[in-house]
């Protein structure tokens, strides 16, 4: 059996034979003897271990027998099997580098549970009675699972949901790096209903890296238990022996946050009918020795420590709350969770501390919507299920984007689920891109196993391409409606090759009215053909005027003109208007016209036809190029004068302020002379009162000494 191969359960059939066979192979030698005695008590720790609650450096130790030659492989019932460390869990969950990605694995399996009567599922922080540390509950109250799918969901590889449409698990790996990730411990409670005349069961297992460590297993294992309904009681369902199913339940019971077989009973009570419950617990901690989890900032909420917690960006979010998500899905389990699914079931509920989590779609964040569709091109790395798929990308402005802050990027989801979030694919420097942000949902990508990013495959290539190019045109559409400057919008132009052909039409159209001769004379029709009529209009069009035409004639020693050749330069020079010169050098003007007429014709070799199709695109090329540069120069010219608008706004809010704090400098003159002119008033007053406190002392000193005499009379 493959599961044999990946984790051990401490009531298989085959594992207790073996061990029994085992047992009784063993030579009657006091010192084996006692070894065998000593490597059965689970109870005793066989190595001096050293407890790490930070995750990053848990997977730092040895097991009792990691050196030995044979501890990578084992025999069981003849045959041998690769065994698996137990190290493996704690590098297997190093996948899940931000801890919020591993509670949307387990949201994933209470969502996938929808097809089996899932309601909600409920995400809570409780206490660990033993320890009065905190621990972390996820219920659900979908299918449940039996013994046996109980085992499959802790060992490794096996998923069903591969296979079914609709679910998002699809790896048989979720659980186990999720919550491994979360803390090193996890206890799982499952109650089945009974289906086509079986009893109902409910299941017990424990995954537990503590009590992997420290008793120096050098092979996972994990203790469960089950129990049968029959009539009105559940009965233990016995898989092996009663002797090791009481043996794992005592093995349960020291490692686990419960210390009676009623308290495991009386977590069944929550689940009712059907359901699981999950309780992960010696969280793990920081650096600092904080829990790597705060449950004390918002107690409605879960939240991440670290660099994934900013305080800037949590005052961004207050200020701008259109841009909440995006400010705080790194940090907030609650805001994350908003968006984690594209579309929520009717009905289904997700509870985070006794609040519901209201579902979130970004796209009611947007303003200037635009949508457009998407259809991958097939590649060889694309399942053909996927080929004919689509993405509706919905790209518009946050409605904060106003205030010109740096948000963008887009959601990318699969299967309902948020694989990428705030994706920024256009890096752009200077303020190019902001405050776009897009949704879609890309069903022919596949995710990593972590669910946290995409397959670097030709598919996601070809829609990150896509994606750019979409922001791109969207933003330098759209820019102005959030106050930036306008950006040149591309024109659409006409290839080289595409004018050759007119032209080739045009000579052709040409020759064929020479040799009509003086028919014109006589009554000959001789309008334009289609095709001159399109270059022509062409040319209308592209603003191609003598002007720009005799511009192009200065250009003929730019860069451009070295990189089309001297010659075709002189080309275009020759069919270049003249009539941009002015009027007192008509001399040399027509001198030019001359001389360029005589190399056209020499280079024509005495043909009549007109200028040659490359002496056209040449023309054309020359032409995009002054037009861009004249675009180009028109939008500096606005960013110029939109800069200068700023600056001069600048320059009166400068001057106001400066107003503002002169007057503020004479009211403080006002204040200070007043306080001094008030203190001098308290101090005359203050010394005349001493004064007349003096005078009074002395007048009932005198009294008194009057008194005296009077006194002894």
């Amino acid at each position: 059996m493959v599961k044999k191969e990946a984790i051990s359960f401490e009531d298989d059939d085959d594992n207790h034979r073996m061990k029994k066979k085992q047992r009784t192979q063993l030579p009657h030698d006091d010192s084996v003897k006692k070894e065998h005695h000593h490597h059965h008590d689970d109870e005793k720790a066989l190595f001096v271990y050293q407890n790490c609650k930070q995750f990053w450096k848990a997977g730092d130790y040895e097991g009792s027998g990691c050196n030995g030659a044979g501890a990578a492989i084992s025999l069981t019932a003849g045959i041998d099997h690769v065994r698996v460390h137990p190290k493996f869990l704690h590098s297997n969950a190093t996948s899940h580098r931000w801890a919020l990605g591993a509670f949307a694995e387990l949201l994933d399996n209470a969502l996938d549970e929808v097809c089996h009567g899932a309601t909600y599922v409920n995400i809570d922080v409780l206490e660990n009675v033993k320890d009065k540390s905190k621990i972390l509950l996820v219920e659900d109250n979908g299918g449940g699972m039996a013994p046996d799918e109980m085992r499959q969901c802790m060992s490794l590889g096996y998923s069903a949901k591969s296979k079914l449409a609709n679910t998002i698990g699809q790896y048989g790996n979720g659980f186990k790096t999720s919550t491994m990730r979360l803390g090193a411990d996890v206890i799982v409670f499952s109650r089945r209903p009974g289906k086509t005349g079986g009893s109902a069961t409910q299941s017990i297992g424990m995954l537990s890296f503590t009590f992997l460590q420290k008793t120096g297993k050098e092979d996972i294992v994990v203790p469960m238990i089950d129990y049968e309904k029959r009539g009105e009681t559940w009965d233990k369902l016995v898989k092996s022996s009663s002797d090791l199913w009481q043996r794992n339940l005592e093995t349960i019971l020291q490692w686990s946050p419960y210390e009676t077989e009623d308290d495991l009973l009386q977590q069944f009570k929550f689940l009712k009918d059907q359901g699981t419950r999950i309780i992960i617990y010696n969280l793990w901690e920081d650096d600092q020795g904080l829990l790597e989890l705060d449950f004390d900032s918002d107690p409605n909420d879960i939240q991440t420590r670290g660099a994934s917690r900013d305080a800037k960006k949590i005052e961004m979010a207050n200020i701008y709350p259109n841009c909440k998500h995006f400010f705080t899905f790194q940090h907030s389990l609650r805001n994350y969770a908003s968006i984690l699914y594209l579309r929520i079931p009717p009905g289904f509920r997700i509870i985070l501390r006794g609040m519901d989590i209201n579902h979130h779609n970004i796209v009611d964040d947007l303003m200037v919507v635009k949508e457009v569709t998407y259809r991958p091109a097939a590649s060889p790395d694309t399942p053909s299920r996927n080929q004919n798929m689509a993405a509706l990308i919905t790209l518009g402005f946050v409605k904060d984007a106003t205030h010109h802050i740096d948000v963008q990027g887009f959601n990318v989801y699969h299967k309902n689920r948020l694989i990428k979030p705030f994706w920024r694919v256009w890096n752009a420097a200077g303020s190019d891109g902001r405050g776009a942000i897009g949704v879609l949902e890309a069903n022919f990508v596949e995710p990593a196993h972590n669910k946290q990013g995409f397959e670097r495959t030709t598919a996601l290539s070809r829609l990150e391409a896509r994606l750019i190019h979409v922001q791109k045109a969207y933003w330098s559409s759209n820019c102005h409606k959030i106050g930036y400057a306008p950006r040149r919008q591309p024109k659409k132009s006409i290839s080289p090759e595409k004018a050759a052909n007119l032209t080739a039409h045009k000579n052709k159209s040409n020759v064929k009215s020479k040799l009509s001769g003086n028919a014109a004379n006589s009554g000959v029709s001789t309008e334009k053909s289609p095709v001159v009529d399109g270059i022509d209009e062409l040319v209308e069009k592209e603003n191609f005027s003598n002007d720009k035409a005799g511009a192009y004639t200065a250009d003929c020693a730019s860069p451009a003109s070295k990189i089309i050749g001297t010659s075709q330069c002189e080309e275009a020079q020759a069919i270049t208007p003249i009539n941009c010169y002015s009027s007192q050098d008509n001399a040399s003007v027509d001198t030019a016209r001359n001389s360029n007429i005589k190399k056209a014709a020499a280079r024509s070799s005495g043909a009549e036809s007109g200028p040659s199709p490359s002496m056209i695109g040449v023309v054309l090329k020359l032409k995009e190029e002054n037009i861009c540069l004249r675009e180009s120069l028109k939008n500096a010219q606005i960013d110029l004068q939109f800069a200068e608008n700023k600056n001069k706004s600048l320059q009166n809010q400068l001057q106001e302020e400066r107003k503002k704090m002169q007057k503020m400098d004479e009211e403080q003159e006002v204040f200070v002379s007043s306080f001094l002119e008030e203190r001098s008033r308290r101090n005359i007053v203050e010394e005349n009162l001493k004064k007349s406190l003096k005078d009074a002392s002395g007048t009932i000193q005198a009294l008194l000494d009057k008194v005296k005499p009077l006194e002894s009379r």
